[in-house]
């Protein structure tokens, strides 16, 4: 069964023996951050690199790395049994290869065996290696048992080479991990458009008016909609996203900056999407008399009209009606659209208008004018509201629990 969380999770964490190995000790050091129950287990290989005692030291249960010397006499059953996850990391093509072959060599591999629970594999190896054809067949028979492969990356190697091969980064991984176990049957089989950051409107090639928005907030909840199993689309102004998140499996990122590209990209993925948030900060206005060159100051002080900006949710209610209309089993009959209201004063009052006003299923609101919440701050506060009013208010919390709450409130109504 999906878990709401890792935390309390058993995870059988896989060391094999590559370099990469070190790095194993960080990951479980960030798993049981989370509160994960982490039973580190090693192979010979991996024991050159760090060993028993290090793993020891840092978990909250034992680590092991022998099949038959401790007092379990079938350890590698028990732990199979018992574990709501299995991730190797590193994993080296020795035990993807055996691995792949349903061979038992020792004890990871017999746990592997032993096992009906997810299991992730974290590819680790010269480019050479990764490369190889035998590798790569490997890697694919474990992908058509459901076994989940997290790419290797492009980077620095062993002995200072660079190619592909290098392990995925820990978020990386640790993005996965939640996925996996975090998965809820009604968002597994869901595509979420989610919208951040503050559009840009040219007053010239190098300057323009926007909206303050540090996109945070879209971010986190695009991030949980994936941890739910969704495959996201996530249409972001932002440019410091975090490089983590391009190298997500269902997880596709679109850059656009101004208004009129960001409705364009939205309302071509609405086609596919089951829910579209719009937490964007998206500009209201825009220049009616763009330069095409810069202004300069010795020019004067340039007169700016100022005329609305594409209206994107007006523009979605209406695309989905009109579909309905036409196909009532087109995905838009079942779509959800959720809206957001950044304002200064009389929050209720307005964030209900503003979901008379647009039509959308959920508006979700935020008192900008708190220096600690919102705008830049990681930290929000929101009320969220259906068309029969406040369904609930989210006190402070971080934005990534905030995330959490509004698919909470989505997914109890659909």
């Amino acid at each position: 069964m999906p878990l709401d969380s890792i935390a309390g999770a058993n995870i059988v964490l896989g060391v094999t023996g590559g370099i990469a190995a070190y790095k194993a000790v960080e990951l479980l050091r960030l798993l049981e951050k989370q509160n994960a129950v982490v039973t580190p287990v090693l192979t010979k290989g991996a024991t050159r690199f760090v060993s028993e005692l290090t793993f020891n030291a840092l978990c909250s249960t034992k680590a092991y790395s022998s099949l038959i010397d401790y007092d379990e006499p079938i350890l590698h059953t028990k732990l199979g049994k018992n574990a709501d996850l299995i991730l190797v990391a590193p994993a080296t093509a020795r035990l993807i290869g055996t691995y792949a072959a349903g061979i038992a060599s020792d004890l990871l591999t017999s746990v592997l065996i032993a096992t009906n629970a997810p299991v992730i594999v974290c590819p680790a190896m010269h480019t050479e290696m990764y490369e190889n054809i035998a590798v790569q067949e490997n890697l694919a028979t474990l992908k058509r048992r459901k076994v989940i492969v997290v790419d290797s990356e492009y980077g620095r190697l062993a002995q200072n080479d660079v190619g592909k091969g290098r392990l995925a980064s820990l978020d990386t991984i640790l993005a996965v991990v939640k996925r996996t176990l975090m998965s809820h049957t009604s968002l597994s089989d869901k595509t979420v458009t989610v919208t951040a950051g503050g559009t840009k409107e040219y007053v010239d090639p190098v300057r323009f008016i926007s909206n303050k928005s540090s996109g945070k907030q879209g971010i986190a909840i695009a991030l949980e909609a994936y941890y739910r199993g969704a495959t996201v689309n996530l249409v972001s102004t932002v440019v410091g996203i975090p490089d983590y998140l391009y190298g997500l499996e269902n997880f596709n990122i679109y850059h656009v900056e101004t208004a009129q590209q960001m409705s364009e990209k939205v309302l071509e993925l609405s086609h596919f999407s089951n829910l579209v948030i719009m937490a964007a900060a998206v500009a209201d206005f825009r220049v009616a008399n763009e330069s095409r060159l810069k202004i300069h100051r010795q020019e004067g002080t340039p007169k700016l009209e100022l005329v609305p900006t594409v209206d994107i949710i007006s523009e979605l209610v209406t695309l989905r009606s009109k579909s309905v209309t036409k196909n009532s089993n087109s995905i838009f009959k079942h779509q959800k659209i959720i809206g957001f209201a950044a304002e200064t004063d009389n929050l209720d009052e307005r964030a209900l208008a503003k979901l008379k006003n647009k039509n959308v299923d959920f508006l979700v609101a935020n008192d900008v004018s708190k220096a600690d919440i919102g705008f830049d701050s990681d930290l929000n506060a929101v009320s969220i509201y259906n068309r029969g009013g406040l369904i609930k208010h989210v006190a402070k919390k971080n934005k990534h629990e905030v995330a959490a709450e509004i698919l909470d409130v989505y997914e109890s109504e659909i």
